[in-house]
């Protein structure tokens, strides 16, 4: 029997697949309107290089998690990045998930289950929704964008509390005269992602070592401003879009090895 992790999100849904040895395979689909039809396209792009004979036990967690008919168990999404984080970095005690439209900072014990957690969830600026925005403003792509903030030489003001009061900020730092560095921009918006998450530590409490999750963990400039706020080496695991799909299969791999079928 393999197991299956499934992580559905609002902008991507993802899927992991387990045998005894470790990971099988792995998929990322942009998640449509029905979490069902996600899961069932994810999973299918994940079984489509494998095997694909015997029976598979599945959990889902995530946004549409609870939607997901053929899924054995539901788990929350805290839960599964703590597992998915502790399994490929056994030393991370602080998760800093980044998706499209939360931002989540979990406090992980030695045994890799949640001793805290707090969420962004009320506005989309700090998310990876509000990143996409600024870069279409901007008229960047995500990857120049992390370029370009390695070379600036200070970080526009972008104190917004909310994305479209972030968005006025942006474009009057374009317009001034003289405009400011598009490469200061970069920074300040980065920077402004960084306070809300930095105010989610604080809550949370900080402990070493630090994993960066979810698919806004792939921008090497955000996590570089990240890593001198925190103080300390922030990792990035391999895949890190994939964490959470992987701990729901980790605890479903459990499951079958403790006879659920």
């Amino acid at each position: 029997m393999k197991a299956v992790g499934l992580d559905i999100g609002s902008l991507s849904t993802k899927a992991v697949v387990m045998g005894n040895d470790g990971i099988l395979s792995s998929a990322v689909v942009l998640s449509s309107d029905s979490a069902e039809s996600s899961a069932k396209a994810a999973l299918d792009q994940a079984l489509a290089v494998i095997d694909r004979d015997g029976e598979i036990y599945a959990v889902s967690t995530g946004a549409g998690g609870k939607s997901v008919s053929f899924s054995r168990q539901q788990k929350a999404i805290t839960t599964c990045l703590a597992r998915g984080v502790h399994f490929l970095l056994p030393e991370a005690r602080t998760v800093i998930d980044m998706g499209a439209e939360t931002i989540t900072v979990v406090r992980i014990n030695e045994r890799g289950r949640v001793a805290d957690y707090g969420n962004q969830d009320k506005c989309a600026a700090g998310t990876g929704m509000f990143l996409q925005q600024m870069a279409k403003l901007l008229r960047l792509s995500m990857e120049e964008m992390a370029g370009i903030s390695a070379k600036a030489k200070a970080r526009a003001g972008i104190t917004g509390t909310c994305a479209v009061f972030a968005e006025s900020e942006v474009i009057s730092h374009i317009h001034r005269d003289p405009p400011t560095p598009v490469e200061d921009i970069v920074a300040g918006i980065y920077s402004s992602m960084v306070y809300r998450i930095m105010a989610q530590l604080q809550r949370v409490g900080l402990k070493n070592e630090v994993a960066a999750t979810g698919g806004v963990a792939l921008n090497s400039g955000l996590v570089a401003i990240l890593t001198q706020e925190v103080g300390h080496n922030v990792i990035v695991p391999p895949k890190p879009e994939l964490v959470g799909a992987l701990g729901a299969a980790l605890i479903a791999r459990e499951n079958i090895l403790q006879g659920a079928g």
